[in-house]
């Protein structure tokens, strides 16, 4: 089990005694785990989870350490196992279809390709139960195929205020056939990101092992212990240099939770405005007042990570032809990228 300290996985289960639904969350705390409240410590690892909810689920006799059920003070000690299971509201046993506009790249009888808008979820999940992309899917396409999760065609994901590119399956084949490309690492998949910090070398491969951050778990991080994490590989290349910040492309070979976002940090280059990563204050340049004006400015007009899943490409499932996807970088993330530009041409003349 040490391959998954980090790891986290979900399911949901039908409980014979009350016929409630329930979403099932089971964490491993790592070797370096200080004791700390079971609820503390769930709180920090179930997205969008409140305390109210995570002490009910003690009372109700949910949550589990080590297979015994605890109380909500309980503390949470290195290598224990903690199981929880969080009541799920009635609507939620099934997918809501909701009509959310899709911005719709490419379709046919076996799959479509979407756009998808940063703040978009993709599934849903605990405390996002609807106004997510498969509850648009449920609305505009029937009988799409579920994954091993139970979620109608999705294929893979990309993070909420990540924009671009989704693969959608629209048949059984379709969806066995396309996740096993992206097992085979057969995909492209390649990125936009801007980052903190003057990238010095022109291209380069980032690997590592990514798990969870020992110290918050809302967040992931790279090791190089095998026991801590899953394998990751990013390629990068810089696309152009604008001071304090640089302009990169990132190729993915794996595609773990956060991967890019890790990455980059890992080396020293923490996605722009990426407030989970710390990419959300100034990493890099002056300390003049007209400066942090001019990094306040662009944090507001791109409110999330500068990051856009650009190119998408994959072998049709039927015709057997390598098929390529481009969408633009939306206009919020062009605009910041032009202000750095004018920055640079401008004001910059000793890069940090």
């Amino acid at each position: 089990m040490q391959q998954q300290d980090f790891d986290m996985f979900e399911e949901f289960e039908q409980n014979s005694a009350n016929q409630g639904l329930f979403e099932h969350y089971r964490f491993e705390a790592g070797k370096g785990q200080a004791p700390l409240r079971v609820d503390k410590f769930l709180m920090n690892l179930v997205e969008n989870a409140t305390r109210n909810k995570i002490q009910q689920a003690a009372s109700n006799g949910n949550i589990f350490v080590n297979e015994v059920a605890v109380k909500s003070n309980h503390k949470v000690k290195a290598n224990d196992v903690v199981r929880v299971l969080m009541e799920q509201p009635p609507f939620e046993n099934h997918i809501i279809a909701q009509d959310i506009p899709l911005d719709i790249v490419y379709e046919d009888d076996t799959l479509l390709v979407v756009n998808k808008p940063a703040g978009l979820v993709v599934h849903p999940g605990h405390g996002n139960y609807s106004g997510t992309l498969v509850n648009a899917l449920a609305y505009h396409f029937e009988n799409l195929p579920l994954n091993s999760s139970e979620r109608p065609g999705l294929v893979h994901r990309i993070d909420k205020d990540t924009s671009g590119l989704l693969v959608i399956a629209k048949t059984e084949q379709a969806m066995a056939d396309l996740q096993s490309q992206f097992a085979l690492k057969t995909t492209e998949r390649q990125y936009v990101a801007l980052v903190w910090g003057n990238v010095e070398q022109e291209s380069g491969v980032i690997e590592s092992y990514i798990g969870r951050h020992v110290k918050d778990r809302m967040q992931m991080a790279a090791f190089d212990d095998p026991d801590k994490g899953k394998w990751a590989v990013t390629h990068y290349n810089v696309l152009e240099r604008l001071g304090y910040v640089t302009l990169v492309s990132c190729q993915l070979e794996t595609g773990r939770t956060h991967q890019i976002r890790v990455h980059m940090k890992h080396i020293g280059h923490t996605l722009f405005n990426d407030e989970r990563y710390g990419g959300n204050i100034i990493l890099k340049g002056t300390t003049f007042t007209k400066y942090k004006q001019f990094v306040d400015n662009c944090f507001a007009q791109l409110p999330r990570q500068a990051l856009h899943a650009k190119t998408l490409g994959f072998e049709h499932p039927v015709t057997k032809e390598f098929m390529r996807f481009e969408c633009p970088v939306p206009l919020e993330m062009t605009t910041v990228i032009d202000k750095w530009r004018n920055y640079a041409h401008n004001s910059i003349t000793d890069i940090e």
